[in-house]
């Protein structure tokens, strides 16, 4: 069960500013990660609204010679499709014109994954189907409902970053982050209530 925040529910749904907000992080191989807390205002009857109204669908994935479930609910949205709620057209317009210089190209894709409780996760991986294999890219992703752990770590191995992401957090992956570093949201014993992630993507790029 869903328990938002006490200081989160007074607030109608939307995006802040970026701009001196956003701490980056400097990672090696021209890696970085860039994150603003709090972006989400309102983020709990956000996370309301799009756990109600998103069509969340499972999937089965062939993975160590047979198939098994994708442990979270998914939703992918292309770039000629509307997104399911007004605020995450406003968040992808204001990141497109924030990284507009850095990243060359607007944001175009959306990919949304509703973790139920702590036995859904993603194991370490990087997007690197498609352009991201090969170039720098960016991922902007959205952290909406309750805290869960996001972890990075070198692709050739070495000490993983923690960052607890929810309740509208905004953390950006740059540079050479999805060819040189893995990132993982790992399962957890604990009591946990369910998360949102928004994944904004660059065309080609999954």
């Amino acid at each position: 069960m869903f328990q938002g925040s006490l200081l989160d529910w007074g607030d109608e749904p939307g995006p802040g500013r970026l701009g001196d907000t956003v701490r980056r992080t400097r990672l090696a191989q021209e890696a970085w990660i860039d994150l603003r807390p709090g972006w989400i205002s309102g983020a709990d009857a956000l996370f309301e609204r799009l756990h109600d109204t998103v069509p969340w669908r499972a999937e089965r994935r062939h993975m160590y010679d047979q198939m098994v479930d994708v442990p979270r609910l998914l939703c992918f949205y292309d770039e000629d499709q509307e997104l399911p709620d007004p605020v995450l057209e406003e968040a992808k317009a204001l990141l497109n014109a924030h990284y507009a210089d850095e990243l060359g190209e607007p944001f175009r894709t959306a990919g949304l994954c509703l973790y139920r409780d702590g036995r859904d996760s993603v194991a370490w991986h990087g997007d690197r189907i498609g352009r991201g294999n090969t170039e720098d890219t960016m991922v902007a992703i959205i952290s909406i409902g309750a805290p869960r752990a996001l972890l990075l770590r070198p692709r050739e191995g070495g000490h993983a970053l923690r960052h607890t992401l929810g309740h509208g957090d905004l953390l950006v992956m740059g540079g050479s982050c999805q060819r040189t570093w893995e990132h993982a949201v790992p399962k957890s014993a604990r009591v946990i209530g369910p998360r949102i992630s928004i994944q904004f993507r660059p065309r080609g790029v999954r």
